[in-house]
């Protein structure tokens, strides 16, 4: 029995189901930890500081944060670990069938070659780096936390406020190197985003050329958007692209609306430049 042709549901709409689940899971695990933090807070605030000492139910309160904490961990691991490995190759196929589609191809022109294998691996790879490293700082800035609230608990002056610790270790938010703090649920929607769109792209320009044997694409993006990031001069939409320009390019911005349509009539065509205006 035969796949047939999906033209019933577009490419961003199947997108967004992945995406939306992948927002959804990863922001749940992170609920873990952030309830966690407004309950230690709460229990803190009831503990009269004491300089003689960490009191029993400091310690009771910090061993709920602590088994939060390993909670969060596995949940957020057990994320990365499903995105990457079931998601993300489910979304390259995604691609590749919406570019076969385009052609008035079936669904199995396409197969798991060694290249497409090694496409998806190398994404793979990178962003489950890129999920466990965030992950590993949480925790540190997690446990940063405990040790100012250990601090704060014995602090009979009163200068460490609650509202202090909220803010000086704000587990809802994910802080970027150059200190800029974002909500997590936006910076789950804008990484998931990336990444989804990123790898849809990267599977419909390979199937471009490996299946289709056409190396020419045409760009749909959003009106104005730039083709290496959003400012860029050099404008994406309705230009033709090679497929080596398309694979280090895929998407501009974290919510770029850039599709790939193959280009079987230029096929061996060699008088045309990357970046020509339709």
């Amino acid at each position: 029995m035969t796949t047939p042709v999906r033209r019933g549901r577009t490419l961003r709409q199947r997108l967004l189901a992945y995406i939306t689940s992948g927002i959804g899971r990863l922001t749940a695990a992170w609920r873990i930890l952030t309830t966690a933090q407004t309950a230690f807070l709460a229990a803190l605030g009831t503990i009269r500081p004491s300089r003689n000492g960490i009191s029993r139910r400091f310690r009771t309160a910090a061993a709920a944060f602590n088994t939060a904490l390993a909670a969060f961990d596995r949940a957020a691991r057990a994320f990365a670990e499903g995105w990457v490995a079931t998601d993300l190759p489910l979304i390259y196929r995604e691609g590749a069938w919406t570019m076969l589609d385009s052609a008035d191809r079936t669904p199995e022109a396409f197969t798991w070659t060694d290249q497409h294998r090694a496409a998806i691996t190398s994404a793979s790879a990178q962003y489950y780096a890129d999920f466990i490293g965030r992950i590993q700082e949480t925790i540190r800035r997690s446990r940063a936390f405990l040790r100012a609230a250990q601090d704060a608990s014995r602090d009979t002056t009163g200068r460490t406020s609650l509202e202090r610790l909220r803010r000086d270790y704000p587990l809802d938010t994910v802080i970027y190197a150059n200190n800029a703090r974002y909500p997590v649920e936006a910076w789950a929607r804008a990484a998931i985003t990336w990444q989804a769109v990123s790898t849809a792209n990267t599977g419909a320009a390979r199937t471009a050329l490996n299946e289709l044997g056409t190396e020419w694409l045409e760009v749909r993006d959003g009106s104005g958007c730039g083709w290496r990031d959003h400012r860029d001069e050099d404008k994406a939409d309705r230009t033709l692209r090679t497929v080596q320009d398309a694979l280090a390019h895929p998407v501009a911005h974290a919510h770029c609306q850039r599709q790939f349509l193959p280009r079987l009539d230029l096929i061996g065509r060699t008088n045309i430049r990357s970046g020509a205006p339709l």
